[in-house]
């Protein structure tokens, strides 16, 4: 028994998995910002969008947010100048 191991995804299902609307996934299709094949059978009609899972990870990796470390507050010293010696 071999396992059926689905490469391609439908937006619907894109949507669903991020939680976000199918429309949203389509936008980025049609901006061209996520990799998709029309699979429709005319290239009049509606269109059928498949995502592979490899185009979703590298679309995933492009928009992830890096987050920069701030850099650490080093204390200065005083110059000598500004103290003051009391005996």
């Amino acid at each position: 028994m071999a396992e059926n191991k689905r490469t391609m995804l439908t937006p619907p299902e894109v949507a669903r998995l991020w939680g976000i609307s199918s429309e949203k996934v389509r936008r980025w299709i049609e901006t061209g910002e996520l990799r998709a094949i029309n699979v429709a059978k005319k290239s009049i009609g509606r269109p059928r969008y498949r995502i592979e899972k490899n185009d979703l990870i590298i679309f995933q990796d492009r928009r992830t947010a890096t987050v920069k470390q701030p850099k650490a507050v080093r204390n200065r010293r005083k110059s000598p100048g500004a103290i003051i010696q009391f005996f």
